[in-house]
């Protein structure tokens, strides 16, 4: 790599893992733990770690670790996912985080993999590289001594407290069933699983004790706060693959006595108001991103995943940071894409970034064309561009890395 302004770039080494862990600490304030270090060092390879030094100090970093990704459908899809990004406080603004993200695409782009994904610190900072928001989470809160369940709802029961040690066992199983079904959710290597029972977070920072509760069509993860009059609990998740499942969970989590806030992170199309006789009762305190995706590979991305309606359109994709747009025949037939280059005149046209929040169905063609961020030539074709790009399952990030 290159110098820029007395900075130098290189790949990481395995002598470089100290200093790389003391920048990150720095950047974020967390201190990764020795188990915690261990396990983010199994799933990272140091060849996919980009270094910026100034006089051999560590001022800049990323890297990207290999991700499996349910796209709409079902399909599989590889992906790189990109973490551990931060530029130091005094080296701000010096263009280091374009360098190295210029040197990691072009990377990223030679492995042929379809798609790149991170989680933004910052909201403001990735659509210049192409990415945009593919998922919504809802932060909600709720207090359990109003929340009745309406007389309609079912208690389908199932739940079990799992032993100590059982749950490491079944719960991955359970998710790994979701994660099959959901857009957006990605596979979890052992490795992650690892902290999360050791009842660490990504960052390595010690929670409150973790307890499970377990469905054998799902499970919920949460942790209990000691207050004064009334405890509080965070679900820190709750995956199901049935209804029935997610019923009975919410059951419990809010048939527990001595609590009174309950919060929780769920999708925007959550059922958790309908089976409240006062729906009021779940407040939504914010409506957060979760995955951000980025297009690598236009054509098998969009040929990777299933559509709704049959259609046909051209698309001019603009992507100014790695040149990898043009125009884009698709055609799609029987739920599947094919997706070629062509010099035909586009019927729609948007930047990258549009194209990564509309990927997984979280986020629709006809806001963006109100906002001017997409141009389609007629209302009608936004119209079908959004049916086709309707999905049966709201997409739904796996886990934060």
């Amino acid at each position: 790599m290159t110098t820029l302004d007395g900075i130098t770039f290189r790949p990481g080494t395995p002598a470089d893992w100290p200093d790389l862990i003391q920048h990150f600490a720095f950047c974020f304030g967390h201190t990764a733990t020795e188990a915690n270090q261990l396990s983010w060092r199994s799933i990272i390879d140091e060849k996919r770690i980009l270094i910026a030094l100034d006089d051999g100090a560590i001022v800049g970093q990323t890297t990207d670790i290999s991700l499996t990704l349910t796209v709409p459908g079902g399909n599989q899809v590889p992906a790189a996912g990109i973490t551990a990004v931060c530029v130091s406080p005094t080296h701000r603004r010096r263009g280091l985080l374009r360098a190295l993200y210029t040197e990691q695409h072009r990377r990223i782009q030679s492995t042929g993999v379809p798609l790149a994904l991170l989680t933004a610190s910052e909201g403001g900072i990735y659509g210049r590289f192409g990415y945009g928001p593919a998922t919504i989470a809802c932060g909600i809160q709720l207090d359990r001594r109003l929340a009745r369940f309406h007389d309609a709802v079912p208690d389908p029961g199932g739940v079990t407290i799992p032993r100590i040690g059982d749950a490491a066992t079944s719960i991955p199983r359970i998710y790994d069933r979701w994660q099959a079904l959901v857009p957006g959710a990605q596979v979890r290597p052992p490795a992650m699983w690892d902290l999360v029972f050791a009842g660490r977070n990504k960052h390595g920072d010690d929670r409150p004790v973790l307890y499970s509760l377990v469905h054998r069509d799902g499970y919920a993860l949460f942790t209990r706060t000691t207050g004064e009059p009334t405890d509080s609990i965070r679900v820190h998740e709750l995956r199901t693959v049935t209804d029935d499942a997610h019923i009975a969970l919410w059951r419990v989590l809010l048939g527990m006595d001595l609590v009174g806030r309950v919060d929780a992170h769920v999708r925007e199309d959550d059922a958790l108001p309908y089976l409240l006789a006062d729906g009021r009762q779940v407040e939504t305190k914010e409506r957060a991103d979760g995955l951000w995706v980025r297009i690598m590979d236009i054509p098998a991305a969009l040929e990777a995943r299933e559509y709704a309606v049959d259609f046909d359109t051209v698309i001019e994709v603009r992507d100014p940071f790695l040149d990898a747009g043009g125009n884009f025949a698709l055609s799609i037939r029987d739920r599947k894409a094919t997706c070629i280059r062509t010099d035909a005149t586009a019927q729609l046209s948007m930047d990258i970034d549009v194209l990564g929040s509309l990927y997984l169905g979280a986020h629709r063609a006809a806001p963006f064309a109100k906002a001017h961020r997409l141009w389609g030539k007629d209302l009608e074709t936004i119209r079908m561009f959004d049916i086709a790009f309707e999905t049966d399952r709201e997409s739904e990030m796996g886990w934060g890395f």
